[in-house]
C-alpha cells in the first residue's frame, strides 16, 4: 500500500478511522478525530482525540494512536495513516472538508515515518467521507526535523 495505494485499501483505513472517531472523547470542542495507522504486516491501529478541560493537555488522534504502536514495539512498522474527522450526528460524523494532521501531530508521526524508514501515505478524509487528499508525509512536513538528524536512523 505504500507505494501505490488502491482505492479499496485507502477506504478501509479511512473507514477504520471513522469508527475510531466515533469513540472520541470531546466534550469541549464537539469535534471527534479518529486515526488509522497500516503497519507493514497490515494490521491496523487506531486512536482517538482525547480533550481535557486543560486544553494544552489534549491528545489528537494521531499521537494516541501512535503512542499504541510505540508502547507495543512497533514504532518502526508504520505504513500509511487515514485521518478523519468532524462534528458527531448521530452515529456518523457529518463535515465535508478533508481534516488533515495538525503540526505536532506531522512531526509526530515523521519520528515513526523515519523509524519505518518510508515515507508514509497521508490520507485525510471529511466525516461525511465525501473528500479524501492523499499525501506523502514529505509532501505535508518538508524538511522534516527527526530521528536521522540525531543519528539514529541511517539510510
Amino acid at each position: 500500500m505504500t507505494d501505490d495505494p488502491t482505492d479499496a485499501d485507502r477506504d478501509a483505513l479511512i473507514d477504520a478511522a471513522r469508527e475510531a472517531a466515533a469513540r472520541a472523547y470531546a466534550p469541549y470542542s464537539g469535534f471527534h478525530v479518529g486515526a488509522a495507522l497500516l503497519l507493514r504486516n497490515g494490521d491496523v491501529v487506531t486512536g482517538a482525540n482525547v480533550e481535557n478541560a486543560s486544553y494544552g493537555l489534549t491528545l489528537c488522534a494521531e499521537t494516541a494512536a501512535i503512542a499504541k504502536i510505540a508502547n507495543e514495539g512497533w514504532i518502526g512498522d508504520l505504513a500509511a495513516v487515514a485521518i478523519v474527522g468532524g462534528r458527531p450526528d448521530g452515529a456518523a460524523l457529518a463535515g465535508a472538508e478533508a481534516v488533515h494532521p495538525c503540526g505536532r501531530c506531522r512531526q509526530i508521526l515523521n519520528e515513526a515515518a523515519e523509524q519505518s524508514k518510508t515515507d508514509i501515505w497521508v490520507h485525510c478524509a471529511s466525516g461525511d467521507g465525501t473528500t479524501v487528499e492523499s499525501y506523502r508525509l514529505s509532501d505535508l512536513l518538508p524538511a522534516a526535523f527527526g530521528p536521522k538528524d540525531m543519528g539514529l536512523v541511517r539510510d
